[in-house]
């Protein structure tokens, strides 16, 4: 065995792909229960009586982000569809690679329905300029913590 470039553990090509399925399934657990509560109270909504005095605004922020987190949930489960399908091909790093990337796409889009429910509850709940400057600061803080952070690290360390 030896370490893996970039890498300082001492694991065969197998024993890495294994752990990063392990750790990429353990993420994705976190990341489901969200976006599925979020789903769950985007589906009750329009069935408020009150959803009927929503703007057309609202209902078009409503719809934009029950889209989102249909795609979110797409991304974030696939990576365990794929992972079925496909675990008896030797597939392993395929399955990592691309479980990866749908992670990473179906978490941008869980930020970006998150901050459109912001949207439209502080729209219906106190609207205008108030409305927009929250939604901003959701928006950055999703920008900085979930992205801004860890890209300024990788920078730093790719520069090492």
């Amino acid at each position: 065995m030896t370490a893996d470039p970039g890498s300082h553990r001492l694991e065969s090509k197998e024993e890495r792909v294994d752990r990063n399925l392990m750790e990429l399934l353990n993420e994705l657990r976190v990341a489901l229960p969200g976006v599925q509560v979020l789903f769950a109270f985007l589906l009750v909504v329009p069935f408020n009586q009150r959803f009927s005095s929503t703007t057309a605004f609202q209902r078009g922020t409503y719809i934009a982000t029950l889209l989102l987190t249909t795609a979110a949930s797409v991304c974030l489960i696939a990576p365990s569809v794929h992972h079925r399908l496909l675990f008896r091909l030797q597939q392993k790093e395929h399955i990592v690679l691309t479980a990866n990337r749908l992670s990473l796409v179906g978490l941008t889009l869980l930020s970006l329905a998150m901050t459109g429910v912001v949207l439209f509850l502080t729209d219906f709940l106190i609207g205008g300029t108030p409305a927009v400057l929250v939604t901003l600061g959701v928006a950055v803080l999703f920008a900085v913590v979930w992205y801004l952070v860890p890209l300024r690290h990788l920078i730093r360390a790719r520069r090492a």
